[in-house]
């Protein structure tokens, strides 16, 4: 990866359709930095937590359970941990950067503010291709008010999980919790 975080790692696992998913996660997570005026060490973090989200997304299940071994369920929820595992071994230190990668599918309630950006720009990026109005409309406002657009992701994430009748694990209640209990990342 470059000093700035920007490319995927070496060791990555992503075909060209996942490649352009995270180009466009990248181009939402660095206009925010932007209009949200953050420090180019701040900006560096989210972008790297970005290349490094979907790296294993694409992994051989053997790869997967390299890496996650005690992560149990289908790819979706893989994936993350196994890229977090990874790239914390290659040598990623920063905590923040890897619990966002970690848990950027399933949410988590000790994220800092890349866990949030990673968390949503993820779920809002343009190529998506349902409730593009809406998504839109939140990408355009998280600048304003991430917290507010944060638990409108989380609300509508959550609330697919329930009406498709499918458990919630900790990760998820623990920070579905914390949003709707606070206002703010520490």
């Amino acid at each position: 990866m470059g000093s700035a975080g920007e490319g995927l790692p070496a060791w990555a696992a992503a075909s060209p359709e996942r490649v352009a998913h995270i180009e466009r996660v990248a181009r939402l997570a660095a206009g925010w930095a932007e209009r949200l005026r953050v420090e180019e060490a701040e900006r560096a973090r989210w972008l790297r937590a970005v290349w490094l989200h979907d790296a294993l997304r694409d992994a051989e299940d053997a790869v997967l359970a390299r890496w996650a071994p005690e992560t149990p369920g289908p790819r979706s929820l893989r994936h993350g941990p196994a890229s977090a595992a990874r790239a914390e071994a290659e040598g990623e230190t920063d905590r923040g950067v890897l619990d966002a990668v970690r848990y950027h599918s399933v949410g988590y309630a000790g994220w800092d503010m890349v866990g949030w950006v990673l968390y949503c720009a993820d779920y809002l990026e343009p190529g998506r291709s349902f409730a593009r109005e809406w998504r839109a409309e939140l990408a355009g406002r998280f600048a304003d008010d991430p917290a507010g657009v944060l638990l409108e992701v989380a609300q509508e994430r959550v609330g697919h999980l329930v009406r498709s009748r499918w458990p919630l694990i900790e990760p998820t209640v623990g920070f579905w919790n914390s949003l709707v209990a606070s206002s703010g990342p520490r």
